[in-house]
């Protein structure tokens, strides 16, 4: 169940019905990308934050049906995911969707030859060159490292994580921070404004509006459409 929650949800912008009526979408699309190593069960996080997401944005006046809304954005935000958060070393996003679109196309090719297909035969099926699909393979080897929870060869009472230093907690979020730092010089100073507002000095959009002199829905205007920009630049990074 998606919480919908003040805390966890802006109320003046998600319909809370419209997310809760649409939650058997979500997990409709989680399924169909629960063959590539993600548990079930986290791909349904992911696909209810794209469902609050298009609920965020949805815009019944453009004509178009919020389940075909939901659809494209809820499979947005899956790809997202597995572009962004699935992979244990950085690739390119194009190596990234080849090596997905190369295993789907494995799966499908050995279900109608009755075995695995060649390089070659994989090459032809998606429409690039053998190279490539090597290429994609070898990074593909990146997408996921051994977990640290597993027993080590020569020891079964001990995880691989008793040989790991400490690391310091901050670290993971250096990278992050800076690329926040980076996407929030290049918002419009108001837009800039309100972000900062929000989610640095934790003001309510209505504390917001009082500050800089705005009503609440301007405040909300702002805010979708720099953090809207910020996930735009995000994604080409």
């Amino acid at each position: 169940m998606v919480d919908v929650s003040p805390s966890t949800a802006r109320p003046e912008t998600v319909d809370g019905r419209l997310v809760e009526d649409h939650l058997g979408l979500a997990r409709y699309l989680a399924r169909r990308f629960s063959h590539r190593g993600e548990s079930l069960e986290d791909l349904v996080q992911v696909a209810s934050m794209g469902l609050v997401e298009a609920a965020t944005r949805y815009d019944p006046d453009l004509g178009t049906s919020f389940p075909a809304f939901a659809t494209a954005t809820i499979v947005g935000t899956l790809k997202k995911h597995f572009r962004d958060r699935g992979w244990a070393v950085r690739v390119s996003r194009r190596v990234q969707e080849l090596y997905l679109e190369t295993r789907d196309a494995a799966d499908r090719l050995s279900q109608s030859l009755g075995r695995s297909p060649t390089i070659e035969e994989l090459a032809e099926h998606l429409g690039v060159g053998a190279s490539d699909v090597i290429e994609a393979m070898e990074a593909g080897r990146l997408y996921r490292t051994a977990s640290l929870s597993q027993a080590l060869d020569d020891d079964t009472t001990r995880a691989l994580e008793t040989r790991v230093g400490a690391v310091d907690p901050g670290v993971g979020i250096v990278d992050r921070r800076d690329l926040v730092r980076d996407l929030m010089s290049r918002l419009p100073p108001p837009e800039r404004r309100v972000v900062l507002l929000r989610f640095q000095e934790g003001l309510s959009q209505a504390e917001i509006g009082s500050r800089v002199g705005v009503s609440q829905m301007q405040v909300s205007r702002l805010l979708a459409r720099g953090l809207e920009r910020m996930r735009a630049w995000e994604a080409c990074a």
